[in-house]
């Protein structure tokens, strides 16, 4: 198995709108996402994926911790998780957390989204040297202003 591709998209001004974007472009393209973060945070993306563009629907889903899978889960290309460890269905992890998200490994991509705050930005140069520690391929993004 080839390692995760990494890519950080720095000086993102709103994490939520800038995942959304993300998101809608990745199921135009057939992808399927599990987006990780805070419970908080997941659930503030889960609201603002429901209104994020008033003619098109971003299909998505909640999986609460200890919560299985069902058909209708399999179907939907965007999980939204709190652990995304043992998840090994999606190609794609898109972390919105400051931690390194469990299991990232499995994943063919993993995509970091840092704001301009400097405690993201700290949070996300140390999980960037811990990726480069382990020869992991690392792409920066810098997000249009």
């Amino acid at each position: 198995m080839a390692m995760t591709e990494i890519t950080f998209h720095f000086n993102v001004g709103d994490r939520s709108a800038y995942a959304c974007r993300l998101l809608r472009k990745a199921t135009r393209h057939g992808a399927r996402v599990t987006v990780t973060g805070p419970r908080e945070t997941l659930a503030l993306l889960d609201r603002q994926l429901w209104s994020f563009d008033p003619i098109e629907f971003i299909p998505h889903l909640q999986l609460h911790p200890g919560a299985t899978p069902g058909p209708r889960a399999e179907a939907t290309p965007i999980w939204l998780v709190e652990d995304p460890s043992g998840l090994d269905r999606h190609d794609v992890l898109l972390n919105l957390g400051t931690t390194l998200p469990a299991g990232f490994e499995s994943f063919e991509k993993l995509i970091e989204i840092v704001s301009m705050a400097e405690d993201d930005r700290a949070a996300a140069r140390s999980r960037w040297k811990h990726y480069a520690s382990r020869g992991y391929p690392i792409t920066r993004h810098e997000a249009a202003a």
